[in-house]
């Protein structure tokens, strides 16, 4: 079976070009809507929360916890499912999962019944987040899936920026269970007719190039003596970063406020999206220079860096725009690398289970991040916890040095 490396890529024609762009277009309006709907305007909407089900802040954060430890945990089985049915046909059960499981949440008669609707939600969000999306290019055109990857964070990038605002926004004048029936219109309207064009058109399968009957896989660079070792590796060092990202993100715009930007908290957080952006324009071009690991680790260092500088500067609005963009470019990094990472290492062939492994690893580290990061600020303080934060995330950063190391086997 003919095979091209994940660096090197055949031409490809133009009208199958212009079909990978307009996947692309499609798969980022849905990652912008379901990232923003189903990750980014917790946080925002956790305090209503908390006072409407009655339960402690502390107690709605946990809950997300968990919630992020059962996506974590079922992303292996869910990267089985898209290996096996196709990744945009998942899709389009998890749109219609996720509109439904929004709906159920805001109905939420009892704290249980609210607590197992925010678990669901995000075990469900793992079919239609980047997990499902990466799978989806992957399997559409493996040999042009980096560059395909890189295009889909690029727009992606800017789900915190529009939903950041737009929640809080909607928060001012709606409850959360009335903004999560928006939502769940959001992922019905928009999301399920994209997911269900994409899957009637075959998205999740090889169309031919250049008059091949199919596309080659992708090999990857480990020898199969190597690869074990490596997904250990690769996983924990998925699962630091994971965690870094997490604790900062889930808090940061109540974690500016608590440190005296007050309402330009949220201004000063809008700037997290931009910098996603601009890093992965940079990436466009100049990324062929960098290896997926090396953007793994470029990516933990930055969201080290920017946390050290917040906690040293303790909140000053220099120190905290500073903070956001490298927490940003960091972030935008880390999300080619999320996909681009697997590919480069094991390969195009078993992607979604492979991806599914790591990214249950990282789902897994973050599960506990809100509820730890949010406990250390309490007891600790918050410049103390972003140290600390930081270290991990420097320790990741070692884990992905000691796989960058490796070589393609002979062919």
């Amino acid at each position: 079976m003919p095979v091209v490396s994940a660096s090197k890529s055949p031409a490809v024609s133009r009208p199958h070009a212009r079909h990978s762009l307009a996947i692309v277009a499609a798969l980022g309006l849905t990652q912008i809507v379901g990232y923003g709907t189903l990750y980014y305007s917790f946080s925002i909407l956790a305090p209503g929360m908390a006072q409407d089900v009655g339960l402690s802040r502390e107690s709605v954060f946990g809950t997300f916890s968990a919630a992020l430890l059962g996506g974590g945990l079922a992303a292996p089985f869910m990267g089985g499912w898209m290996d096996r049915f196709g990744a945009a046909r998942m899709m389009v059960l998890g749109s219609a999962l996720c509109a439904g499981l929004l709906l159920a949440c805001a109905w939420s008669p009892a704290v249980w019944f609210f607590i197992a609707a925010v678990i669901a939600i995000q075990v469900a969000s793992g079919l239609v987040t980047y997990q499902a999306a990466f799978a989806s290019l992957v399997e559409h055109a493996p040999q042009n899936a980096t560059r395909n990857i890189t295009y889909l964070t690029l727009i992606a990038g800017f789900a915190s920026s529009v939903f950041w605002p737009i929640t809080t926004t909607l928060a001012a004048h709606f409850t959360w269970r009335e903004i999560y029936l928006i939502f769940a219109g959001l992922n019905l309207v928009l999301c399920l007719p994209v997911h269900l064009l994409l899957a009637r058109r075959g998205s999740g399968q090889a169309e031919p190039v250049s008059g091949a009957a199919t596309h080659p896989p992708v090999l990857g660079v480990l020898a199969p003596q190597e690869r074990r070792r490596a997904m250990i590796v690769v996983s924990i060092a998925f699962a630091l970063s994971g965690f870094s990202l997490s604790s900062i993100l889930i808090h940061m715009v109540p974690m500016l406020g608590a440190l005296g930007l007050g309402v330009a908290a949220v201004t000063v957080s809008a700037l997290f999206g931009p910098a996603q952006v601009a890093s992965r324009l940079v990436n466009m071009i100049f990324g062929e220079r960098l290896p997926p690991t090396g953007l793994a680790m470029l990516s933990s260092a930055l969201i080290a860096l920017g946390g050290i500088l917040l906690a040293i500067t303790d909140g000053n609005l220099v120190g905290a725009v500073v903070f956001a963009l490298c927490v940003g470019l960091g972030s935008g990094i880390g999300s080619i690398a999320q996909g681009s990472v697997p590919l480069h290492l094991f390969g195009s062939q078993g992607y979604g289970a492979i991806a599914g492994r790591m990214t249950a690893a990282r789902l897994v580290a973050s599960a506990a991040a809100p509820a730890v990061f949010a406990l250390g600020m309490e007891r600790l303080g918050i410049p103390v916890s972003l140290f600390l934060n930081a270290a991990l995330g420097l320790l990741g950063m070692a884990c992905f040095a000691l796989v960058g190391r490796a070589r393609r086997p002979l062919e």
